[in-house]
């Protein structure tokens, strides 16, 4: 009987991670199109400051949406290790997290094009991420 419970868990955990692995891959998918569309639509993607000139280019924006996913994942499993109260907390979290990362956005120097372009791009990320990790939550 233990045996069997063990092997369950094994199995319930790797379809978890399986889930997860897929909703990040889905996500920066998402953006890898979207970022292809918005860039035939006029978006830029140039960003400027006090800095200087940046472009977000499909590449960058492919390794920061998984990075991000990532991140997202590593925190809901150490929320659920550590509390009860994961579903919670980590939404929360997440949608905080979208809500100030679209405010830089606003702070650079950008073309409407390249603003509406990268606010799409990260509510996107949240709109994959944020349900599919919920629904692995244990």
């Amino acid at each position: 009987m233990t045996a069997s419970l063990t092997t369950a868990t094994r199995s319930a955990a790797a379809q978890r991670r399986l889930r997860r692995a897929t909703a990040v891959v889905g996500a920066t998918a998402l953006n890898g199109l979207l970022w292809g569309v918005s860039s035939a639509l006029g978006a830029d993607f140039v960003l400027t400051d006090s800095t200087g000139t940046g472009i977000v280019t499909l590449p960058a924006a492919l390794i920061f949406t998984a990075l991000f996913g990532l991140l997202g994942w590593g925190t809901l499993a150490l929320l659920e290790r550590f509390t009860r109260h994961a579903p919670a907390i980590w939404t929360a979290l997440a949608i905080a997290v979208t809500l100030l990362s679209i405010v830089p956005i606003f702070l650079e120097g950008a073309t409407s094009a390249t603003r509406a372009a990268l606010t799409v791009l990260h509510l996107a990320v949240a709109a994959v991420l944020v349900p599919l990790f919920r629904r692995t939550i244990r």
